[in-house]
């Protein structure tokens, strides 16, 4: 399992750096196509282009490392009903469990979409980028997100105390 731990490890170092720079890029291109209407008063055409892939792939990756270290959105509201931990346990599970069926199925509707794009050439109209590099992003995320479920379903069925937004999670 430790070469999982590494793999896990690698994928965040590359992924970290990897948003910060598209962050960045959008932040950028959106104040030059707001600068360049505004005071230019010339529009930059193919600047919505690129900042919605690289929109996209912010937000997929965003994504996937927020599965990762279990922050992403939930509502524990099991926690306020009642204290006993096997009920708090239970809900974890069957919680993980759906969100593993979703994301099965995200994945799989993520795969048709990027097949699809890759099937009928489309581009972007301005630069003519294929979109499904865009669409690809999906599915990575996707498939990150189908990884973590495995592993947090994993980790509760062995009974080990996982908590949300624990980035130093154990990848087993």
């Amino acid at each position: 399992m430790n070469i999982l731990k590494c793999l896990d490890a690698l994928v965040v170092r590359i992924v970290n750096p990897i948003l910060v720079l598209i962050g960045l890029a959008v932040a950028l291109l959106l104040a030059i196509g707001i600068f360049s209407r505004a005071v230019l008063g010339k529009p930059v055409f193919g600047l919505e282009e690129l900042m919605l892939l690289s929109a996209m792939w912010f937000y997929m990756l965003g994504a996937a490392l927020a599965s990762r270290e279990r922050s992403h959105l939930s509502a524990d509201f099991v926690q306020v009903l009642t204290s006993n931990p096997k009920i708090h346990r239970a809900a974890s599970l069957v919680s993980t469990v759906i969100s593993l069926g979703v994301a099965v199925m995200f994945a799989t509707w993520a795969w048709n979409l990027f097949a699809f794009g890759l099937e009928r050439g489309q581009t972007t109209a301005v630069f003519g980028i294929p979109w499904w590099t865009a669409q690809v992003s999906l599915l990575v995320a996707s498939i990150a997100f189908v990884i973590y479920l495995i592993r947090d379903l994993i980790l509760e069925l062995s009974g080990a105390n996982i908590s949300p937004g624990d980035p130093s999670s154990p990848m087993e």
